[in-house]
């Protein structure tokens, strides 16, 4: 069998586990509706089988990728793969959401495993001179992984069944499995020793678990909570002893000589901000496509998948040429356009058109593409060989925590901003009728209970405004009869004596409200765009640190770290 076809097979192995893990954090949004039917619960129960999956990844990816580095990356991806497969499967078959949840955690532990590892065995298995190529396609793969979970999603879920969503992975598994025994060989840091850090492990794995869970449940509990502070708190503790164990041990399971180079910390601080940038922009659009566009889900996520349009073409030509001309403008300019595309996004209203959505995503996508690929290549590059193991889980976890840090913000932005928006549009409207000299006493009345009782049914929460006098007209009629038979006797014969006129304007006053309360909707989500857009920005800083000085300056500077480290 020749090299090239070789190669080609051990892509695929990698390509495959990478794409199951990145895909199955976005494919399961769409199914949690359908899933809910099936199972009952509550959306917070129900919300459980991402966050399950979020939490668990994030806690244990450093912890993963150091193992590998010790104990060998061909080994512990088989194991991530066979563990995640089996994982996909029996949740297709889970009989109660509990048991659910359960399979999505292990999902997620096995995730962490799969994602860190595949860098390294790619630039284990290829030239050099091909890693900017090879993890350019890598990155397409991962925009292609998160931008396209949406829209197949909700293909799986319309077409079959929530459960083919899981059962989907186990051909995937396999044939990644088969391919990996068959043609990649074992390769592990050999500098490393084959004791294990189990202070350090413990410290990570508890700073990350107490951090993200905090990040996912503030939304709930609120930010000035006590029960959140305590989190946070606990989080930054176990972080503090985590880097007190890695001064102190002789063998540590995170080299701190790799915070000395400042274009890994770039580039890790920029896919935090990247990772939070692009969670934000598929979360506030998908909102917006269905609560104010009225698309139904699968269109929205269909839509959605623009963004993986524009991140595979720029990714696979921004990852090439940045191994030859460097990352940081590649990068710089990637963030700068993907903050311009979020910007933009705020300027979409209730009448826009497919196309200028569709527009702007593939903006956003290329934003991604020619951040991304650059950025990772980078942080590979400027890491001594046998660390781009513990370095690749150090970026993909920031990568991940940024996309929970990003959601947990813009979240809680957009619910304030929902909720000023729309309680001035309630004073607008109580203005409105009072200040209707065509309203009788009793006329007011009815619209006072009316909007009340719409309001209170529809909320706030996720662009729902509870007003919309065009798809809800059935039950304005049934509450406007329901408000006129509370009326007492007199004030139905008042009414009835010019009904026609009453109703006439009581329908008129309901659809100013009604748009009203759409602009609100609108208007929250333009603000929490531009404020999603002013948050990339220190990405672009983050991004000019992202590749140092290229030549023999740079090339001593590895190599003494690495003797260091020796």
């Amino acid at each position: 069998m020749s090299m090239r076809l070789r190669r080609v097979f051990i892509f695929t192995a990698i390509v495959l586990g990478y794409f199951m893990a990145l895909l199955d954090t976005t494919i399961i949004n769409i199914a949690l509706p359908e899933m809910t039917r099936h199972f009952g619960g509550t959306v917070s129960e129900i919300s459980w089988v991402m966050n399950g999956y979020n939490l668990a990844f994030a806690a244990l990816i450093l912890t993963a990728s150091r193992l590998a580095d010790q104990f060998g990356r061909k080994k512990v991806f088989i194991i991530g793969v066979v563990v995640f497969t089996l994982a996909s499967l029996l949740a297709g078959f889970s009989s109660s959401l509990a048991m659910l949840i359960v399979f999505r955690v292990i999902q997620g532990l096995a995730g962490a495993i799969i994602v860190p590892v595949t860098i390294p065995l790619t630039t284990t298995s290829f030239p050099k001179e091909q890693h900017g190529v090879i993890i350019g396609v890598w990155g397409a793969i991962a925009g292609l992984a998160a931008a396209c979970g949406p829209s197949l999603g909700g293909m799986i879920t319309e077409k079959l069944s929530w459960a083919w969503i899981f059962f989907v992975n186990v051909p995937l598994g396999l044939l990644s499995i088969l391919l990996t025994l068959l043609f990649i060989k074992e390769s592990r840091d050999d500098s490393a020793s084959r004791s294990i850090d189990y202070g350090g492990m413990l410290g990570i794995t508890g700073a990350m678990l107490a951090l993200t869970y905090a990040l996912i449940e503030a939304k709930d509990y609120g930010w000035n909570s006590g029960y959140i502070y305590s989190l946070m708190g606990a989080g930054l503790f176990c972080l503090l002893i985590f880097f007190y164990i890695q001064w102190k041990v002789k063998e540590p399971m995170l080299p701190l000589m790799l915070l000395r180079i400042s274009a890994f910390n770039g580039s890790s601080l920029t896919l935090l901000i990247v990772g939070a940038a692009l969670s934000n922009i598929a979360l506030l659009t998908s909102f917006f496509l269905i609560s104010v566009l009225g698309m139904t889900v699968l269109k929205a996520g269909l839509v959605l998948s623009m963004l993986a349009v524009g991140s595979i073409v720029s990714s696979a030509v921004s990852g090439g040429l940045s191994g030859k001309y460097g990352s940081r403008w590649f990068a710089a300019s990637g963030v700068a356009v993907i903050g311009g595309a979020t910007y933009s996004l705020s300027s979409l209203g209730v009448n826009s058109a497919v196309g200028d959505v569709l527009i702007r995503l593939a903006a956003a996508g290329i934003g991604v593409g020619l951040t991304m690929a650059p950025v990772m290549s980078s942080a590979i590059r400027h890491v001594p060989e046998e660390k781009v193991g513990i370095a690749s889980g150090v970026i993909n976890m920031s990568k991940a925590f940024g996309s929970v840090l990003g959601v947990a913000i813009i979240v809680t932005l957009f619910q304030l901003n929902i909720n000023d928006q729309v309680e001035t549009a309630k004073v607008l409207s109580a203005e409105a009728i009072q200040n209707d000299s065509k309203l009788l006493p009793a006329s007011r009345e009815i619209l006072v209970s009316v909007m009340n009782k719409l309001q209170s049914r529809g909320g706030t929460e996720d662009g729902v405004t509870g007003i919309d006098s065009t798809t809800d007209s059935e039950g304005i009629e049934q509450s406007i009869e329901q408000a006129i038979s509370r009326l007492n006797l007199e004030e139905q014969k008042t009414l009835d004596d010019d009904r026609q006129g009453q109703m006439k304007e009581i329908e008129l006053v309901l659809s100013g409200a009604a748009s009203r309360m759409q602009d609100a909707s609108v208007q929250a989500f333009n603000h929490t765009f531009k404020v999603a857009s002013y948050m990339v920005v220190p990405g672009i800083l983050f991004a000019l640190l992202s590749d140092g000085r290229r030549g023999r300056k740079h090339r001593k500077v590895v190599k003494g770290l690495h003797n260091a480290e020796v």
